[in-house]
């Protein structure tokens, strides 16, 4: 049996950007915020945290700060995947150096591979570290996706915990959970489908919404891990726009508009992503009074 990183909620946390450069402070106040708000970890450095355009020296600088600042507060996971095998083992090297708890390693994008190459991409990289595993799918933004026997399989290394899984297809993730019983976790990489995912034996979510909410998805992923599904569905449902609202343009470009809007001024998104549109920045407003976030 391995026991998952962590149970519960981890916001996958926005990196803030002031004169092109990482704002530490800000990006402190948004910890502070996350910790208050009950996460049992912090993820940096993964897809709304911006880091594919983060230079690899600042990369490794935002996971090295984020694990100093939380100071064991919670568990911090960082983003350490790449297209590039060599890159990822540096990161996922330089992030265990930092004192990560956990290295979040999304598949290869852009170059992509088979599910050999799968296999052999994220085997390399877990026979040479020492820090548990994550492994991310997430089909939309690289192209490809595991399959159940690739889940098996990986799931046999000591080192792999488990998987943020954000394909939305429920016949993989059920398919996983019976094959792989207790020696493969897996959370939800989607905010709409906690709930769900969690009824069927998930451990909790890698989330977007606890970038503005973080009470409300803890205590979403709570009720869930205490059984109470219908209680955790009335959170689900309430929250549903909103979650709809994070990504009605390219992720973290809304979340970050979220926050702006809430006075927390994130500054804006490393390009190529940029600020909303007037018209989607008006519905994700307009969804936000709807739930109490802004008047």
């Amino acid at each position: 049996m391995k026991t998952p990183v962590f149970l519960g909620s981890s916001t996958a946390i926005v990196t803030p950007f002031h004169d092109g450069k990482v704002d530490f402070k800000k990006l402190g106040e948004l910890i502070d915020l996350q910790i208050a708000g009950g996460m049992a970890a912090i993820t940096i450095c993964g897809t709304t945290g911006e880091c594919s355009t983060q230079s690899l020296e600042e990369h490794i600088a935002t996971v090295d700060f984020c694990v100093k600042y939380v100071n064991g507060r919670v568990k911090v996971i960082a983003g350490t995947g790449s297209n590039d095998t060599s890159d990822a083992l540096f990161l996922s090297q330089e992030a265990e150096k930092s004192g990560a708890n956990a290295l979040l390693m999304v598949t290869p994008y852009y170059n992509k591979t088979t599910q050999l190459g799968l296999i052999k991409h994220f085997s390399f990289v877990a026979d040479r570290v020492n820090t548990p595993i994550i492994l991310y799918n997430v089909p939309s933004r690289t192209g490809m996706s595991f399959t159940k026997e690739t889940y098996v399989e990986l799931s046999k290394h000591p080192n792999i915990n488990g998987v943020k899984e954000a394909s939305g297809s429920f016949a993989l993730i059920a398919s996983t959970l019976a094959a792989c019983g207790d020696e493969f976790n897996v959370w939800s990489g989607n905010d709409e489908d906690v709930v769900p995912m969690m009824s069927i034996g998930g451990k909790g979510v890698i989330t977007v919404l606890g970038n503005v909410v973080p009470s409300v998805v803890v205590e979403m992923t709570d009720y869930c891990l205490a059984g109470d599904f219908k209680k955790a569905a009335e959170l689900q449902l309430k929250y549903l726009d909103l979650i709809g609202k994070l990504f009605i343009e390219v992720n973290p470009m809304p979340v970050k508009a979220a926050l702006n809007l809430m006075g927390l001024n994130v500054g804006q998104p490393r390009m190529p992503l940029c600020e909303l549109a007037p018209e989607n920045l008006e519905k994700l407003r307009l969804s936000m009074k709807s739930v109490g976030l802004l008047k």
